[in-house]
């Protein structure tokens, strides 16, 4: 039996470190039997506390959970860059011919601060990251799936060689009724990951809430817009993931009381970077078929027991 993803594409940006969640994304599809496409930019990770990660070693952990036939490739990328999208899109593109996979995994942390910190250059510098390039990455992956699944669509646009036009909607327009179903077995897949600030408060975090609840908030919109090219789009609340920043050594930010508060936990602990992965894999899988549109959390029941 051939594995889940066997023949699929994948593309899953921030995956710079081995406790990283787009790391155990990338290994999990891999498992499943994808070819798997890498963004990596270290020098974000380099400047925080926690640090960055043996590059070569990433790649090998990657590498070695691939599935016979499948291949591997990676890019570093700044995706604070305005065309950085769609660089690395061209570059995930290149490693079959097609991406039917997005993961938007990427974040930037650090630099934030209260309402009473905000500047406009922390501000744009969430946005840039955080929202902008996921929905410039979006465009792009659409574009690219829609062209190979139509080999007669013409025509360009400003994302490029992986671009195909297309008539833009009016506000409030939707899809035309009369185009043909889609072949739910063949859609393509986007995983967006948002934060828990749909859930409560996140002091000392404004820019950061702020640019991961545009992603929530657009995810209707978008999702209803991806469908006219056969793409699912779903997005992911990971919960509280330890990535790093809840080891004492590697935080940022104060730990006092930290094991009794983990008492209150339903399971006695915090995410691991595997537990959102399961997930976000099942969700590019034809069990996921029925499931668009919709926000999800995988918190382990972190948001009900505050």
């Amino acid at each position: 039996m051939e594995p889940a993803l066997h023949g699929r594409t994948a593309l899953v940006t921030g995956v710079s470190r081995r406790k990283g969640i787009g790391y155990a994304v990338a290994v999990r599809l891999a498992e499943l039997g994808a070819s798997v496409f890498v963004q990596h930019f270290a020098p974000h990770d380099d400047a925080q506390p926690w640090g960055g990660d043996d590059l070569d070693a990433v790649r090998a952990g990657i590498r070695s959970a691939l599935t016979e036939g499948a291949v591997f490739g990676d890019a570093s990328a700044d995706l604070a860059e305005p065309d950085a999208a769609t660089l690395v899109m061209r570059a995930a593109v290149g490693l079959t011919g097609r991406v039917d996979i997005l993961v938007a995994n990427h974040a930037r942390s650090g630099g934030d601060g209260s309402i009473f910190d905000m500047t406009a250059t922390m501000l744009d510098g969430h946005w840039q990251v955080n929202a902008r390039s996921t929905l410039l990455l979006t465009r792009a992956f659409a574009e690219q799936f829609g062209l190979a699944a139509r080999p007669d669509a013409a025509g360009s646009d400003a994302a490029g060689p992986v671009g195909a036009a297309q008539t833009p909607r009016r506000p409030g327009e939707r899809g035309d009724p009369a185009a043909a179903a889609i072949d739910e077995f063949a859609t393509g897949r986007v995983i967006w990951l948002t934060s828990g600030q749909i859930h409560g408060p996140m002091p000392g975090e404004v820019a950061y809430a702020a640019s991961k609840a545009v992603l929530a908030g657009l995810t209707p919109t978008v999702a209803s817009e991806l469908l006219d090219r056969g793409i699912l789009l779903n997005t992911v609340n990971p919960g509280p993931v330890n990535t790093g920043y809840l080891d004492p050594e590697t935080t940022d930010r104060p730990l006092d009381g930290m094991l009794e508060y983990l008492r209150t936990l339903p399971f006695g602990r915090f995410g691991e970077p595997t537990d959102p992965a399961r997930l976000i894999a099942w969700l590019c899988t034809t069990e996921a078929r029925w499931l668009v549109g919709q926000v999800l959390t995988s918190d382990g029941g972190f948001s009900l027991a505050n």
